[in-house]
């Protein structure tokens, strides 16, 4: 038996190495079934982007506002959007914040993760959008701006893909080409990255990093 043979074998009750990486190959084309017409538009629309934009209320978290009877606020964050977030980074892909509300939260989050525009107290965004397009000299169809309400879709309409949770108001999910199946804050901006990343076919290559 060759040395590559008794690595793959498991020869007991736990799974071998080759087989737990087949395991994940076996359901990473499953996964990989064809993509009807409407899935192959979206992924045409993800694969050019190189920056991503997040409103912060209704996507980045649940939209709902805490506060103590001191008048301290407080949000919750879901990891798996970090994760998502970090992941679309390695894929050379931008990310940034554009909200109208200003919170020191937010700019901890986003120094958290690295992100590389934060933009709060946003009065206008569709202004700050173009400002961000002057600083980076990206064009409108290589951004993805994910929103979840009304004061969202003068950039949702000039994105080159348009994302919301699952939770948007119905106006902004009209004008979006991709809605996610988990509603803000709760796993709605993974699935936005994942997206991005599987369009750029790194999804595998990045995997890898976790087998």
């Amino acid at each position: 038996m060759t040395d590559d043979a008794k690595h793959c074998a498991s020869g007991g009750p736990h799974p071998s190495d080759c087989e737990i990486l087949e395991g994940y190959r076996r359901r990473s084309r499953e996964k990989n079934r064809p993509l009807s017409e409407e899935q192959r538009l979206v992924f045409a629309k993800a694969e050019p982007i190189r920056l991503l934009l997040l409103d912060v209320d209704g996507v980045l978290t649940d939209g709902r506002l805490y506060y103590s009877d001191e008048g301290v606020e407080s949000k919750a964050f879901c990891t798996q959007d970090g994760l998502g977030i970090r992941l679309l980074q390695r894929a050379e892909v931008m990310t940034g914040i554009i909200t109208a509300r200003t919170s020191s939260l937010v700019a901890r989050r986003g120094e958290e993760l690295d992100m590389d525009q934060i933009r709060q107290g946003v009065s206008n965004k569709l202004e700050e959008f173009k400002s961000i397009l002057n600083e980076t000299s990206l064009k409108p169809y290589q951004v993805c701006y994910m929103g979840d309400d009304l004061i969202d879709l003068s950039l949702l309409t000039r994105v080159g893909l348009a994302a919301c949770p699952a939770n948007a108001v119905d106006e902004v999910k009209e004008a979006c080409h991709f809605i996610t199946r988990s509603p803000g804050g709760a796993g709605a901006v993974r699935e936005t990255c994942d997206l991005i990343i599987r369009a750029k076919g790194l999804h595998d290559t990045l995997l890898q990093q976790f087998l």
